[in-house]
């Protein structure tokens, strides 16, 4: 049977079939991380982000695959994780964009946004790099646009899709070195085969027919996870998004002064468009007039309003001139503030832990704009300082700084200077694109910098950094230590930019050291790996491994001293046990009279170690 069009229901069974098999196969995506560390993620990165998009479809069916697809698009640009998420959400945005006025589309049409999402994605990424999930959608679309043409049946189409994206991640070993000499393909490229594994399978049982494989089996799977292997190291439970320094005892309840926090809709097609003209610029004049943390979301027959007020009463009154109002919640924030108190208290006499002291303002929401049918980018968050009434002008800091870290001490040693929020996160567990949005949007601050701390998440926090509409500058810090050195450069009162310059020139003046275990054995440079071995990592690159962990650290500190060094920072992780500290400080202070050493209690999982040469 022939089908040549797909529509709403038609293509969310497909995202729902593809996004399934994505999660059945997460453990094995994970197993083809190149390096044979325990947070190997592209897969749990995938599932995660796919998972959010599949959530926030299934909220707002619709019969109009356009519809279908923005949907989709938004649930996976709030929710990207890591860069194989973030790649996955612009390629389908740009799928979105391009059959967003549609019912229905045919095989042609189907194609063409595959194409689209590809010029996205490759737009959205600085430097592509080929052999990875950017080159097997490529590939792929630019082979759907030329079999589409002679043939219009979705099925057939599907079925060459499937095809040519199994072919294509098969070849990415020669497009990628690394890839070849450790004997796998790209990970992220197999999450996307597997997402359009599903898409044909669901079209497959829906016609009453079935796919050449099953879906999640043996044979659909085109890479190997090294036999004497095993997959990784489940990672911790997800604990909160992001965490702010314990401030909440040192401000006053009495002092929350705009202490109602409201949402709700303005819904103008049930007037028949008769009511007020909306002047969206005047209607924000009125609500800053005793309020803030405003949020308008503009779309057609919809409003979406936010705000933090003292007159909740008068909020209504400049609503109701222009529609019917619903879904209206009003908080009281004073109240809120008192049960956050009183949970302190009660977590404090058990565990003994002191509160922090960096003073956090009230968080502005981040709305579900999906709902409204608006492209994120559109959605207007935050106050402008030129906005700010004059009793808000004190409350609107300069600076704002947003880190990514994991480990208690690593925390407080990034909120002990200056960093504002800490997002949990970093080796593992990367932070979705929505936690930036959020935790930039809980700053008034004029100009905020995030350090993403990772390569794995720069890519979601630049795209959080346009959503929010905000001077947001993201410095492209790749690990802890580049990340302490960005902030010991930070000046409160300079400038931004002589704070974004000195920021990322103290990065490029530091060496950066890993210490971890091998999850299974491998080659890598010649260096030989096993399962269970401690490897030192300087950079990006695996350069010693040994069993003995004492080796390793002496080998890798080696490494990074061998061009001189001033300062060695050495931050303990969960598995360091201090005699193994002592030895291997007293064995460094001893090889390398003329450098400081310092140790910190990190607390990180997975790395015993986390090393710093300046």
């Amino acid at each position: 049977m022939i089908k040549r069009f797909i529509n709403g229901s038609d293509f969310m069974s497909m995202v729902l079939s593809g996004a399934d098999n994505l999660h059945q196969n997460e453990a094995r995506i994970n197993a083809l991380n190149v390096f044979p560390v325990p947070d190997g993620d592209t897969g749990s990165n995938m599932n995660l982000t796919m998972t959010s998009g599949k959530r926030e479809l299934q909220k707002y069916p619709n019969p109009a695959v356009g519809k279908v697809a923005e949907a989709l698009s938004k649930g996976l640009l709030m929710g990207a994780r890591g860069n194989s998420g973030v790649i996955l959400s612009q390629l389908f945005r740009g799928f979105s964009k391009s059959i967003a006025a549609q019912e229905q589309i045919d095989a042609q049409q189907f194609a063409a946004a595959l194409q689209n999402g590809v010029d996205l994605a490759y737009k959205a990424v600085v430097k592509p790099v080929e052999g990875t999930i950017l080159t097997v959608a490529k590939d792929t679309a630019r082979h759907a646009v030329t079999f589409a043409k002679r043939n219009n049946d979705i099925v057939q189409l599907l079925q060459e899709i499937h095809t040519r994206a199994q072919e294509s991640l098969a070849r990415t070993p020669d497009l990628l070195p690394v890839l070849k000499q450790v004997g796998v393909v790209d990970s992220g490229g197999q999450g996307l085969v597997c997402i359009y594994e599903g898409f044909l399978s669901s079209i497959a049982q829906e016609l009453g027919g079935s796919n050449d494989q099953p879906i999640g089996s043996e044979a659909a799977m085109p890479f190997r996870v090294p036999a004497a292997g095993k997959p990784p190291v489940a990672a911790p439970p997800r604990p909160t998004a992001f965490q702010h320094a314990s401030a909440q005892s040192k401000i006053e309840t009495e002092h929350i002064e705009f202490l109602y926090d409201m949402e709700f809709f303005i819904n103008r097609k049930q007037t028949g468009r008769t009511g007020l003209r909306f002047d969206e610029a005047l209607f924000k004049g009125m609500l800053s007039r005793d309020g803030d943390s405003i949020l308008v979301i503009v779309d057609d027959d919809i409003i979406k309003v936010h705000v933090h007020t003292r007159k909740p009463g008068d909020v209504l009154n400049y609503a109701l001139p222009y529609g019917e109002l619903t879904e209206i919640h009003i908080l009281n924030m004073r109240e809120q503030h008192r049960d956050l108190l009183h949970e302190e208290e009660s977590a404090a006499v058990t565990s003994g832990i002191q509160s922090g002291s960096v003073e956090v303002l009230p968080e502005t929401a981040v709305v579900e704009e999906a709902a409204l049918g608006l492209a994120v980018s559109e959605v207007l968050t935050g106050t402008p300082a030129d906005a700010l009434s004059a009793e808000q002008a004190h409350e609107w800091a300069p600076f704002g700084l947003i880190a990514v870290a994991m480990g208690e001490g690593i925390r407080s040693i990034f909120l002990d200077n200056n960093v504002d929020v800490v997002l949990t996160g970093g080796q593992t567990m990367n932070p979705s694109t929505e936690d930036f949005v959020k935790a930039i949007e809980s700053l008034s601050a004029e100009h905020i910098y995030l350090l993403p701390n990772n390569s794995n998440i720069i890519l979601a926090a630049g795209q959080a950094a346009e959503l929010s509409g905000r001077n947001v500058t993201v410095i492209g810090t790749k690990n802890i230590p580049q990340g302490l050195a960005a902030v010991l450069a930070f000046r409160e009162e300079e400038a931004a930019e002589v704070n974004t310059h000195a920021m990322n020139e103290a990065v490029l003046h530091v060496r950066s050291g890993q210490v971890t275990n091998a999850v299974r054995n491998t080659t890598i440079d010649g260096i030989s790996i096993h399962e269970g071995d401690y490897i030192g990592i300087m950079e990006k690159t695996i350069v010693t491994a040994a069993p003995s962990l004492q080796e390793t650290c002496r080998e890798l500190l080696g490494r990074m001293l061998e061009d001189g060094g001033e300062l060695v920072t050495v931050l303990t992780g969960e598995q360091a046990k201090a005699s193994d500290t002592a030895e291997l400080t007293a064995w460094a202070r001893e090889m390398f009279p003329d450098a400081e050493f310092e140790v910190h209690e990190g607390g990180q999982p997975l790395y015993p170690y986390l090393i710093a040469v300046e």
